[in-house]
This record gives C-alpha cells, structure tokens and sequence, in this order.
C-alpha cells in the first residue's frame, strides 16, 4: 500500500465526495476510485459507504482513517527532519587532512577557528589514511570542502590542483628535520650522512605519500651524498616517527610533530641545520564551491594566515623558537 493511497482515503473522507476529493488530491475522479477500492481489497474490508449521500465511512473506515492520519503525519514528520538533515549537511564543510596535519592543526587551530565563526565543518577521519592522489581527487570530486597538505615543487600528484579552479592559502612555512632516537648514554643513536661500509638505517616514507618525493629530491641533491639503508616506509609522519623513536633508524619529520620529543629528550638531531628541508603547509579548496560556509570561512583565513609555528632549531640546548 502507498503512502498516496492513504492521502487519497483521507481527502475522501474529509470531503465526502469523490469529485472534491480528486480535484483536491489532482488526479481524475476514476484514478482515486480505483486506489480507494486498491485500499478497501488490501484491508479486506468496505471503509466507504457509497449509498448514502453525502459519502459516510463505515465503521472500520473510522478506526481506518485514524491510522491513515496517523502514519500520515508520521510520513510527513519524518520527510520534514530528513529534508532539514540534508540542507544542513549541504551547508556543513567536511575538512580532510593526513594523519599528522590533522593532530598538528585541526584540534589546536581550525576547529576552535570554525566554532568562533560559528561555521558548521567536521573532519572526515577517513583522510587520515588517504594516499596523496586521494586528496586531489576528493576535493576535485567534491567530496570534501577543504584539504589541508604539505606542498612542494617535488611533489607532482599535487599539479591538478595548480589549475584555475582551486585556489590555496599559505598557512605556514615548515621543515622536514632528520632525527634519530638516543642511545642508552642520551647520545644520537645515528648520524648523517654515513658511509658504504656503514650505511645509516633509514625510516622512510611510502611513494604515494607526500613527503617521498620531497625527501628523494634533496637526497639526490646533497653533496656529500648519504649513505643510506631503507628499513621501512610510511603513508604518514606520524609512523615513522614511531619508529623512529623505536630506534630502528633515522627519518625526516615535520618540526609540527617534535616538540614534546625534543623538550622530554626523547629524540635528537641526526645532522645540522644543512639537512633541514623547507616545505609549505597549504590549505586548498575550489573556486567552483558555493558552500555558505566555505564563503564566510575562506575570507577570514585569507586575512589571518600565514600563522606563527613553531620550529626546532638544531644545537646542543634543543631550545625551541616560534617563528612567523
């Protein structure tokens, strides 16, 4: 039985009158004839008496029409808040953003950002495991609103996005630092750059990740070259500096992740400041996106951004310094 059938039962029996009740419901008269007779078959019952004039219902027609007005309202209730969920989904930003973007920068900066300006914008956890292409792609799709990633010339997965349909804002310079777990004497368990016979073990990162070419580029680079030896290799920053704190070599991490490392000396500097390698952290998103939100967020960030972050510099007192 459709939920139109009880519309139709319900105009009938409000007007008494098959002709009112089609010209009410606009269908023709035969049409909401048939359905009503569709329902009295599926009931197994008359709901209409059609000998007297006006119509009349008969009694299980009442105990029917108290049902029918029942799920009636229930059907349109529910319609109603299922219609207001999806305006306000429609509205709400979806940030997406690698796994340590998102610990260095959502909680601590663009969440409390988004709740002053009272924009509705959530993070889709799922980005955090994403291969770089996935970011390009969803925010090319629309599949999320804002991107927020690690940027450099090396880094070609990100091309699409230099098109005219997006636009970026700088949100802060960054650097990739080479950092190495302490021996059992609170020394460098490794150092750059090594040598043949004694290659340095190496945490390195996964080819679709963000940071791999990044890294290679400046290796191929470096003169004298570093003697490597690639242990493992990471989607994210935040595993490999897990195990770069197990000790199972050296990595390049983001300065975003470290702080707390340096401060509790939990890591080291693998080499000086001549191995740091600079890197832009950008936010991303389309121009052809007409979100509400999006338009009131994005003027704001383009006033306020870069931010101030803090970077690590390389000595003996791992003293830290907040840069703009």
């Amino acid at each position: 039985m459709e939920i139109r059938w009880l519309e139709d039962f319900i105009a009938l029996a409000r007007t008494r009158n098959f002709s009112r009740a089609a010209d009410d419901r606009n269908v023709t008269q035969p049409t909401l004839s048939r359905r009503i007779k569709l329902v009295e078959e599926e009931m197994g019952v008359t709901l209409i008496d059609r000998n007297t004039l006006p119509l009349s219902l008969t009694a299980a027609g009442e105990v029917f029409l108290a049902s029918a007005e029942q799920i009636s309202r229930i059907h349109h209730d529910a319609k109603s808040r299922c219609k207001d969920i999806l305006e306000q989904q429609s509205n709400r930003l979806t940030f997406a953003a690698t796994q340590s973007l998102c610990l260095g920068f959502w909680k601590s900066w663009l969440m409390p950002l988004a709740d002053d300006l009272d924009v509705d914008m959530v993070h889709n956890l799922k980005s955090t495991t994403w291969m770089g292409v996935d970011f390009v792609e969803a925010l090319s799709n629309n599949e999320c609103d804002l991107v927020l990633c690690y940027w450099h010339p090396t880094i070609d997965f990100l091309q699409p996005l230099a098109d005219e349909r997006f636009e970026h804002i700088l949100v802060c310079q960054e650097q990739l630092v080479p950092v190495t777990a302490l021996d059992d004497e609170g020394k460098p368990l490794y150092q750059l750059p090594g040598s043949k016979r004694h290659p340095v073990p190496f945490i390195g990162y996964h080819d679709n990740a963000f940071l791999k070419p990044v890294i290679r580029s400046f290796l191929q680079r470096r003169e004298p070259a570093p003697h490597l030896l690639t242990m493992n290799e990471n989607v994210n920053s935040v595993s490999a500096k897990a195990m770069v704190k197990e000790g199972f070599g050296l990595g390049w991490l983001p300065t975003t992740l470290l702080e707390d490392n340096f401060r509790y000396n939990r890591l080291d500097f693998a080499a000086d400041q001549s191995w740091n390698i600079p890197v832009e952290i950008r936010l991303y998103r389309s121009r052809l996106n007409q979100n509400q939100q999006l338009q009131k967020l994005w003027p704001h960030l383009q006033r306020t951004l870069p931010l101030e972050k803090v970077s690590l510099a390389a000595g003996d007192d791992h003293k830290v310094s907040v840069n703009s």
